[in-house]
């Protein structure tokens, strides 16, 4: 159906645009995901406190977890061994840092934009979007640029501005590709004569908005037409791997067989030289995005969306689009306890000791990665609120929570500290014994009684929990801790004991000398 393309007024283009920021920046859902992204976007690689924020922090989201679990646990990214993934520390260990932070990022998008009204129009843009992520991290595995991979997050953000008007002013949308179809303007002159700013402009000023780093915003203003030079700088190269992510992303969705096109023909006449790409090496980029994109689509329940040319016309909602049940495919066996303990713990257990064992065997697994993995493991598979690894720390002379996870977990991290000097206290009874302790109801008087005070304030509702003390030759390195809100009646039957031990055994084996 042809649509009507006469050019507004500068007054119509500036309402627009001021209608469509306002939108994108002042909507309460559009400020908590831009929120998100900023988050996400600066943690740092380069320590093991950007693993556990981001680990934490995809844990904090069911759905987000599953999804990033499920990914990778297709056959693009399952190990050989053929052992499945169930941590997202190990998720992490597996797919990489920046790999998972870009996927985050993708899929807070289709969070936030899929059940848009106008949900063909965005999953068309979305696909964009994450096809170009993948094409930017394909471009950055054989970069000797330091930090290449932040250009994954660059493409992914190129398509930002058709992806929001999509959703939000779908008929300004509708318009811009109708104009830029008819051959006489490209897509940023008719963003421009329909919102009264580009595409580009309007993704830096909403990128701003959200708080993004420069480096990040620079790469994306558009480059000059014709053949590109090799970059001078790190700057520039992000701006080519941008631009050139984004081509690549439309040329495969509209081709079944891209090498063999003219149009990638002419993205290796300009783009070859500056991105040392030679036609057989574009070609083989074009397949691992093609396998990557099939496993990252099936991850969020998303079929791949027909060719171009093989698209219904129309706004409705193809059948092939049900994003609103991206998560429908839980099992019954995701049901629990009144205490929050889920009734397939044994299994959850087992699947993350094989897990941990997997790291370990590996060979390259940091005594911090497995300490995560395993604190994830008790977290995620008991069903508890709170979750911390405690050590000591023989400068202050005070055993010190270092990582933790769960509700509040920053502010109870911070608090959960106690002495070296032994006194007749739960923890220090624990650990005296080396004894794994289980509390089935911690508002009985004799457990009451041996907690101490700095734990009845800062936990005053644990109800039930576990410590678990990391003793190596009697020497006393720390515990797992570990609670509930609700008493555990059902307690600890021994095959989950064991498997709670052979956790703790991989860190007691990590920790010896």
């Amino acid at each position: 159906m042809a649509v009507e393309s006469n050019p507004p007024s500068q007054n119509e283009t500036r309402r627009v645009r001021a209608a469509l920021l306002h939108k994108v920046c002042g909507d309460e859902d559009m400020f908590a995901l831009g929120t998100s992204v900023a988050r996400v976007v600066q943690m740092a690689s380069s320590d093991d406190k950007g693993t556990h924020d981001l680990a934490y922090y995809v844990l904090s989201d069911v759905a987000l977890t599953q999804r990033i679990l499920r990914l990778s646990n297709t056959p693009t990214y399952r190990t050989a061994s053929g052992t499945a993934v169930t941590t997202i520390s190990r998720a992490i260990s597996l797919l990489g840092f920046d790999n998972v932070k870009t996927t985050a990022l993708a899929m807070l998008l289709v969070d936030a934009l899929s059940n848009s009204a106008h949900a063909q129009s965005v999953r068309l843009e979305l696909e964009n979007a994450l096809c170009a992520s993948l094409v930017g991290r394909e471009m950055a595995r054989t970069s000797s640029y330091q930090g290449a991979e932040e250009a994954s997050i660059a493409a992914l953000f190129k398509n930002l501005a058709p992806l929001l008007v999509a959703s939000h002013e779908h008929a300004r949308y509708r318009e811009i590709s109708a104009l830029a179809a008819g051959g006489k303007h490209t897509i940023g002159q008719a963003s421009q004569m329909i919102l009264g700013c580009s595409y580009d402009a309007l993704t830096e000023a909403v990128l701003a908005e959200w708080k993004i780093p420069d480096s990040i915003v620079r790469s994306l203003a558009p480059l000059p037409s014709g053949i590109h030079k090799s970059a001078a700088s790190r700057a520039e190269w992000m701006r080519q791997v941008a631009s050139f992510s984004m081509e690549v992303s439309k040329l495969l969705a509209r081709s079944v067989n891209p090498a063999a096109t003219p149009d990638a023909r002419s993205l290796l006449t300009r783009y070859g030289v500056a991105l040392n790409l030679d036609a057989d090496q574009m070609e083989d980029m074009f397949t691992s995005v093609q396998a990557h994109m099939t496993s990252l689509l099936q991850s969020m329940n998303m079929q791949p969306q027909p060719r171009i040319e093989e698209a219904p016309m129309g706004d409705g909602l193809p059948n092939v689009l049900l994003l609103a049940t991206m998560d429908a495919g839980e099992t019954a066996e995701d049901t629990f306890h009144p205490s929050g303990k889920p009734h397939n713990a044994r299994e959850l257990l087992l699947a993350g000791v094989q897990d941990v064992t997997q790291m370990r065997a590996g060979g390259d697994a940091k005594l911090n990665d497995v300490i995560l993995a395993v604190l994830e493991t008790l977290y995620r598979s008991m069903g508890f609120r709170f979750a911390t690894v405690c050590l000591k720390d023989p400068r202050s002379g005070q055993f010190r929570a270092r990582v933790a996870f769960g509700e509040d977990h920053q502010r109870r991290q911070a608090g959960f500290v106690f002495p070296m000097a032994p006194t007749r206290d739960l923890f220090h009874l624990a650990m005296e014994n080396d004894a794994d302790l289980m509390i089935a109801d911690a508002g009985s008087i004799k457990i009451r009684d041996l907690l101490p005070i700095w734990h009845r304030n800062l936990l005053p509702d644990a109800r039930s929990f576990i410590v678990l003390p990391l003793v190596v030759g009697k020497v006393q390195l720390g515990l797992f801790y570990a609670d509930r809100i609700h008493p555990a009646p059902e307690g600890v039957p021994p095959d989950e004991t064991s498997l709670i031990k052979a956790l703790k055994g991989q860190v007691l084996v990590a920790l010896s000398p």
